[in-house]
Formats: C-alpha cells, sequence, structure tokens
C-alpha cells in the first residue's frame, strides 16, 4: 500500500439487506463523502450474482486499500462475497507466479455482528474470537501478496443506541482517514485500534 501519498480506498458493501441494519447504514454514511473513496454496493451491482470479473479487477486495480464491509454471517460473509471472491480473484491474476495485480495492497475487514465482545471470547457461547473466525479471509490476503490490516469491529449492533452508533461511524472514518494517509493504528487510541472497541447502549 502507498505511504508517500494518499491512498484510493475501495469499499465493496456487502449486505444482502442494508435496509434492515442500522449500523452499517450508519457506517457507510459516515465514510461516503471522504475524498479519494469509492463505495461499491455488490448486492445492488450483481442481484442475480452475475459478477462482472473484468470490471471488478479493473476497480481493485485502481485502488491502494480494499475494504470488505458486511456483517458476519455463519461466521463468515454474506453468500455474494464467497462467489465474488470465486470469481474475481483468478490464479494468474490475484495469486500464483504471474498473478501480481494485487501485491502491496491493503486488505481491511469492517465487520458487525450482533454478538456481543464478551461471546467472542474463550469464556463465551462462541467457540472463537472474531479475528479467529477471519483468518480464511487473512489467508487470501496473504496468497495475493495483500497487507492484512486490523479488522474494523463492531460488537452488539442489536442493543446500540444513536449514540453509540454515531461513535462507531466517527471512529470508523477516522480509522480509515489514517490508513488512507499512510499512517498505522495507534494502539493507544480506541478510534485508531478499532479491534479493540466494544459499543456499548
Amino acid at each position: 500500500m502507498k505511504v508517500a501519498q494518499e491512498s484510493d480506498i475501495l469499499v465493496l458493501f456487502v449486505h444482502p439487506h442494508p435496509r434492515r441494519s442500522r449500523i452499517n447504514l450508519a457506517l457507510r454514511d459516515a465514510i461516503s463523502d471522504l475524498p479519494g473513496l469509492q463505495i461499491h454496493d455488490l448486492y445492488e451491482e450483481y442481484p442475480d450474482f452475475y459478477v462482472h470479473v473484468d470490471k471488478e479487477q479493473e476497480k481493485l486495480q485502481a485502488h491502494d486499500l480494499i475494504v470488505f464491509q458486511h456483517p458476519l454471517y455463519w461466521y463468515s460473509a454474506p453468500a455474494l462475497l464467497k462467489e465474488w471472491q470465486d470469481m474475481v480473484l483468478e490464479y494468474g491474476w490475484a495469486y500464483g507466479t504471474e498473478g501480481k495485480a494485487l501485491r502491496g495492497k491493503g486488505w481491511l475487514q469492517a465487520i458487525s455482528m450482533a454478538g456481543s465482545y464478551e461471546a467472542y471470547s474463550k469464556d463465551g457461547k462462541q467457540p472463537f474470537s472474531v479475528t479467529e473466525f477471519l483468518r480464511p479471509f487473512e489467508a487470501t490476503a496473504h496468497l495475493c501478496g495483500m497487507k492484512w490490516l486490523p479488522p474494523f469491529l463492531t460488537y452488539g449492533t442489536s442493543s446500540l443506541d444513536s449514540a453509540a452508533i454515531s461513535a462507531q461511524g466517527i471512529a470508523y472514518r477516522d480509522y480509515l482517514t489514517t490508513l488512507r494517509r499512510g499512517g498505522a493504528p495507534d494502539p493507544s487510541s480506541k478510534h485508531h485500534n478499532p479491534s479493540t472497541i466494544t459499543p456499548t447502549p
């Protein structure tokens, strides 16, 4: 990912029912006017799941940071994102000896989930943490030669009030702004280290 100048960001917005998700709409709205950022709604673009591979590859090549914004569905992503990965991240283009198109670009997951932070701990209801559930995405980024970035996680979405949702939107915007300028997450700041954020109502 570029560090000498500001990076262009592509946000792949992947939600089959966005109007039912207060948090995902709020996060999308919070970043929509950032310079150099393009939001690409996959379900709006491909309601029939017929992904235009060349078009998607062109978008990826034109940006330095790729953000995958989606809810956590069955410990993974909505079905269309899996179809998108299978079709777009081709051998010889995204990976393999000659597959160098995405090397050096940033990969960021922006994930929302109804469960609390505690639910995804060793003493919680889930057997693994969210970051562990994201390992397949991290492995994919590694295979494509991309830079895996600390994910932006929003827990407890079903219990967030308007103030908490607004605060999370600000944190998301701040995080992308920092990355776009070539910066890195600040471990001492919840706004620049969203993987530690545990919003409360």
